[in-house]
């Protein structure tokens, strides 16, 4: 009985949870530092979607999708999280100098299609697919080859 009863409370506190994320085209649901950071470097671009997304155990978050096919990721504070803008090239001015010098260099003909800060590491793929890892600080860790 105690189990039963411990997977109906399961299921109510799921269910409300997936009741809390909101869709919306309105910027105005973004923290102020994104709506900032889309002024500065997509100040064309059309919202298409804002997903406010509540985690049950997190902070919200804010998955936008722009109407070039951008989509950014916003953690609770307004701090983008991640940056994919499909087959276009990242804003330089997201990337750290550091990891462009870096590309700039040892990569020349590609860009940054996509870049995802973690909480110990740059993620970033290139647009011929080269999957770059650099440290918080722009130190190269590590490369995986395209398919």
């Amino acid at each position: 009985m105690k189990r039963f009863l411990l997977a109906i409370c399961i299921s109510i506190i799921c269910a409300g949870a997936a009741k809390a994320d909101k869709y919306t085209i309105k910027r105005e649901a973004l923290p102020e530092s994104a709506r900032e950071m889309l002024n500065e470097h997509f100040p064309k671009a059309k919202v298409s979607m804002i997903k406010v997304d509540r985690h049950l155990l997190k902070k919200t978050d804010y998955d936008v999708k722009l109407t070039n096919g951008t989509k950014i990721e916003f953690s609770n504070a307004g701090k983008w999280t991640s940056v994919d803008c499909g087959k276009k090239e990242v804003p330089s001015a997201i990337v750290p100098r550091a990891i462009r010098n870096y590309v700039s260099k040892n990569y020349a003909d590609a860009t940054i299609v996509k870049i995802k800060k973690k909480t110990t590491a740059y993620e970033l793929t290139l647009s011929g697919g080269h999957l770059l890892t650099f440290s918080l600080l722009g130190t190269f860790k590590s490369e995986v080859l395209p398919d």
